[in-house]
């Protein structure tokens, strides 16, 4: 069974790697996803968030930077924040809820600037 920081570990890769499939693995089947104004159920709209994520963070010239990464039984918790070329997330966290080797729960909350 994998632990809560070895699926934090894949899901951070694949998504440095914008590997949508890998993603993907790490995520019960119904998974539950909040952001701001969103609530994405199930491997089908969890995908179509990631894909959204992947078009933007795929271009040349991002930059991301995991600030701070903390794992407590079954919640990790990131900071981080990236520039792309249409936005700057100047504050981004997201909380997982990871339970017998799969993400059950995630929220996502950024604080972004659309560059011009």
């Amino acid at each position: 069974m994998s632990t809560t920081e070895s699926v934090l570990d894949h899901h951070l890769e694949a998504f440095g790697d914008q590997d949508l499939e890998e993603t993907m693995v790490d995520y019960s089947e119904d998974a539950v996803l909040i952001t701001q104004g969103a609530t994405s159920r199930g491997h089908e709209e969890i995908r179509g968030v990631f894909e959204d994520f992947y078009a933007e963070f795929s271009q040349e010239g991002v930059e991301f930077s995991l600030e701070e990464r903390t794992v407590e039984g079954e919640c990790a918790y990131i900071v981080w924040n990236a520039r792309t070329p249409d936005n700057d997330y100047e504050f981004a966290t997201d909380t997982f809820v990871i339970r017998d080797g799969e993400i059950v729960a995630q929220t996502l909350g950024t604080v972004v600037t659309a560059r011009e």
